[in-house]
């Protein structure tokens, strides 16, 4: 019988240790960056009020405006991805079991290509989309959804492997519900750690995207970034800080939720 040798504590805490620090260096080089007075040498806060004064607000107002398109494009691309997606797995997971790899081999399709190929083929199409919804920065999460399907995919799947979604949804038809009510009120439920795994890592793709908002002059955050990074370097370094912050605390939000409450037995 084969053993497995569990790594020690103090491996684990070598592992991790290492980790950190090449996480934390480029942070604490950017930090120390933004925080320069400029050639005379020493530290403050002059660069980050800079940015929130209101005499500056004509500097930075594409820069706001990149941020807010960029808030509403994750808050649009995650309802457009769940709604498309979670319905879909489920059905296949009931109904249709056949069709797994093939929606499997869908939904990997994207991260096989190119962003500079997708937007080659979804320059006409956005044409089209000018014409029914206009040329607003929102319409940017149609080309989203598809670049975030891979990693929305195999975090919904790997929850939904882990719950019998055949015996919840029979035992709720027995007890008379629908198929409306067996997805929202039984099976939806089960698969929150994966849907709230799943839309982090899709805000935190939208946050990072340049190629496709560039290349169909759409302004979002990289692309104001790399705009005001010309004429300021410190704002951009600012926002790119502020960015990985939000991140960090989706990821803290999403390592609390997805915790099992204790409640008294």
């Amino acid at each position: 019988m084969r053993t497995q040798i569990a790594p020690s504590r103090t491996t684990r805490l070598v592992v991790l240790t290492v980790v950190g620090v090449i996480f934390l260096i480029p942070i604490v080089a950017m930090l120390e960056f933004s925080l320069r007075a400029g050639l005379d040498g020493g530290y403050n806060l002059g660069h980050w009020t800079a940015i929130f004064d209101p005499e500056n607000e004509r500097t930075y107002r594409n820069l706001f405006r990149g941020v807010t398109n960029s808030l509403i494009l994750a808050v649009v691309t995650v309802v457009l991805m769940l709604i498309l997606l979670v319905p879909t797995m489920v059905l296949v997971k009931l109904r249709l079991p056949r069709l797994e790899r093939p929606l499997e081999l869908i939904c990997l399709l994207p991260i096989t290509i190119p962003a500079i190929v997708l937007v080659v083929g979804l320059a006409p199409v956005y044409s089209v989309v000018a014409r029914f919804f206009g040329a607003n920065a929102w319409t940017l999460s149609f080309a989203y959804v598809i670049l975030v399907l891979p990693y929305a995919y195999r975090a919904i799947q790997a929850n939904l492997i882990s719950v019998d979604v055949v015996t919840l949804a029979e035992a709720a038809r027995t007890l008379g519900a629908g198929w409306g009510t067996v997805i929202a009120r039984v099976i939806v439920p089960n698969l929150r750690r994966g849907m709230l795994a799943a839309a982090v890592i899709s805000v935190a793709v939208v946050l990072g995207e340049y190629t496709i908002a560039s290349l169909l002059n759409r302004i979002n955050l990289q692309t104001a970034v790399v705009q005001v990074s010309r004429s300021d370097p410190y704002a951009a370094v600012i926002f790119a800080l502020l960015a990985l912050a939000f991140g960090f605390l989706l990821l803290f939000i999403l390592g609390r939720s997805s915790r099992p409450s204790r409640r008294p037995s």
